[in-house]
């Protein structure tokens, strides 16, 4: 089949909105949502409200960021808290524990939709059904749609389409929630989720703007992207001395690189083999 120009893509999107007549966009301020929120805003504009969970899980940068585009951008945003913490399902951290996150967003943000008949859409795109992404299935059992998935989005196809729209979130490092730091069958807590984030920003402030702190106890592994790995030994020093400020005794590089899904990955293991 012959590919599908950017722009007839875009189209497309645009006609599903118009379709859907009033969404609220699930904004988390990654370059999928970002998009998707601009582009209903320019379709549907008052009919159209971005709405962003505040929760421990989300770094506080991602949340000044999202208000940030909303300013730039003239969105209807609204910030939302959720309390995915209050869930034991959640706080247990097995392999859908991104089920129970989604579940409590859609509890959240569905009566938000459900007062204006409008429905509620994720950034969802076609590179994102391959992965094991259970929150999917929780969006979609509470009436969510995924209209990127609808227009045949795939990840490069949002960052050339933000590209061509002038949106600054076309290059933007995927961000994903904290609790992605951290291995399946390690509790999740806010203490947690608070080093992991100071680690980061820690990280951040030297320069790394796409990385990982996987949590491993008192031992941080990050991850960068393959060709910044000189980097990180280059100012190994600074790099040590960012990650302990955060309270991790131990500091480790991974030299496979940054992956996203890593942990999922991890957890595919064979029947009847042992970690």
């Amino acid at each position: 089949m012959p590919e599908v120009a950017i722009d007839d893509k875009i189209d497309a999107l645009r006609t599903e909105l118009r379709r859907l007549g009033r969404v609220v966009v699930a904004f988390s301020g990654g370059a999928d949502s970002a998009f998707l929120a601009a582009v209903a805003h320019q379709v549907l504009a008052a009919d159209a409200h971005a709405v962003t969970a505040v929760s421990p899980s989300l770094a506080g940068d991602e949340e000044a960021d999202c208000r940030a585009l909303a300013n730039e951008w003239g969105l209807q945003w609204t910030p939302v808290v959720t309390h995915e913490m209050e869930r034991a399902a959640y706080r247990v951290n097995d392999i859908d524990r991104c089920f129970h996150c989604k579940a409590e967003l859609m509890d959240v943000v569905g009566p938000i939709a459900a007062s204006s008949r409008a429905t509620v859409v994720l950034g969802v795109n076609l590179d994102d059904l391959g992965d094991h992404r259970p929150g999917q299935l929780a969006a979609d059992q509470r009436g969510a749609v995924f209209p990127l998935v609808s227009a045949g989005f795939t990840k490069a196809d949002v960052r050339a389409a933000s590209q061509a729209l002038g949106l600054r979130t076309w290059n933007k490092p995927a961000a994903a929630c904290l609790a992605s730091r951290v291995p399946y069958g390690t509790e999740v807590t806010v203490a947690l989720l608070s080093q992991v984030e100071r680690a980061e920003a820690a990280l951040k402030r030297l320069g790394f703007s796409e990385l990982r702190v996987r949590h491993y106890g008192d031992t941080a592994r990050i991850e960068v992207p393959i060709d910044q790995l000189p980097d990180v030994i280059a100012c190994r020093a600074d790099v040590v001395a960012a990650t302990k400020s955060a309270g991790y005794r131990y500091v480790t590089i991974d030299l496979e690189g940054l992956r996203s899904g890593n942990l999922n990955h991890a957890s595919a293991r064979p029947q009847g083999s042992t970690p």
